[in-house]
């Protein structure tokens, strides 16, 4: 039996590598990757799903949470068009076409990831996929093992998400058994839990009362507990308490960086080159090497200042081009360093 070579990268040319930052459905919120929300059976995480997907694909914000548009599949598995048509009728009137629905789906591993792929290939603005529920695409296991079983399942579904640079949210069930934190009461193993990108409990603070706090927390936001009341109205949740700001702390070395290359304008040269710049214009000693690991380190925060840095490697050197476009605000940071 033959086994493929490891695909490695060594650690130098890892931060000399300029790589695409995590990409945000909902800023703050839901990026990019696979997600988990829970809920009590009736709680109304259906409705919440749905008020979700039509945020996403409307473009309009989730809260206070500025959201990025694109085309949504919603895999509503335990309901009827019937249904799903009549809660769209409680939420809204004008329901986008960028919004897509599907009753039925194959399971994992017997046909659901070429389904999805068939669909992403179809609609490439694709952004989120909403499964509710995870229960019904998962099938049976030789395996006598819970927690490999659920491993294996969530980390089909996340290469999936990964590999498209979408969002995937899977709706799921929580146990009976309260617990004082809400990540513990998720159905399954940590398999489930512990595999996922993000988890999102929404648990009532009293059964029917429509008062509820949803708990965030993932490696890519922030832990937060957003309160949120049942708009019987509309059939939407609402958050009761306006979200804090992030404050953002930029660090002192990009600020220098920003400043030292927008006095440039424009360069065209080597690392060497510009690294002499720096010590003549500025008196900071940085090696070409290091300095490149800088560029690439806050390319970021260089790019939402307008500052466009490429670079490209010939048979027999790497060069850098580096722009300054004008700082007039129409770079979507409306006009904030």
């Amino acid at each position: 039996m033959t086994h493929q070579q490891l695909q490695t990268i060594d650690a130098d040319t890892l931060l000399s590598t300029t790589l695409p930052p995590t990409r945000f459905i909902i800023d703050r919120l839901l990026p990019q990757g696979l997600h988990i929300l829970a809920g009590a059976p009736k709680v109304g995480k259906s409705w919440l799903a749905l008020w979700l997907c039509l945020q996403v694909a409307q473009g309009t914000s989730v809260w206070d949470f500025p959201t990025h548009r694109g085309t949504v599949l919603y895999l509503c598995l335990e309901d009827s068009l019937t249904r799903i048509q009549s809660r769209l009728f409680q939420i809204t009137d004008d329901a986008p076409e960028a919004l897509h629905f599907a009753t039925l789906a194959a399971g994992i591993g017997e046909g659901l990831e070429e389904q999805l792929t068939n669909f992403l290939t179809q609609h490439p603005d694709t952004s989120l996929v909403v499964i509710d529920t995870l229960q019904r695409i998962r099938t049976g296991s030789d395996s006598g093992n819970p927690y490999a079983n659920d491993y294996r399942d969530i980390s089909v579904l996340k290469a999936l998400a990964d590999k498209h640079h979408i969002a995937i949210l899977l709706i799921h069930h929580l146990r009976k058994m309260n617990d004082d934190d809400p990540m513990n009461m998720i159905s399954g193993t940590t398999g489930i839990s512990g595999a996922t990108d993000s988890n999102f409990v929404l648990k009532e603070r009293r059964r029917g009362s429509g008062q509820a706090t949803l708990y965030c927390t993932g490696r890519d936001i922030e832990y937060r507990e957003l309160p949120l009341v049942f708009d019987k109205s509309d059939y939407t949740w609402r958050l009761t308490e306006p979200v804090e700001e992030e404050r953002i702390s930029i660090d002192p070395e990009a600020i220098s960086l920003s400043a030292f290359l927008r006095g440039l304008g424009s360069f065209e040269g080597t690392a060497t080159e510009l690294s002499a710049l720096l010590e003549t214009q500025t008196g900071e000693k940085l090696t070409p090497s290091v300095l490149s690991k800088r560029l690439v380190k806050y390319a970021e925060v260089l790019e939402q200042n307008g500052i466009r840095v490429v670079s490209e490697r010939t048979r027999t050197t790497r060069t850098l081009s580096i722009l300054c476009l004008p700082c007039d605000g129409s770079d979507g940071s409306d006009g904030e360093n």
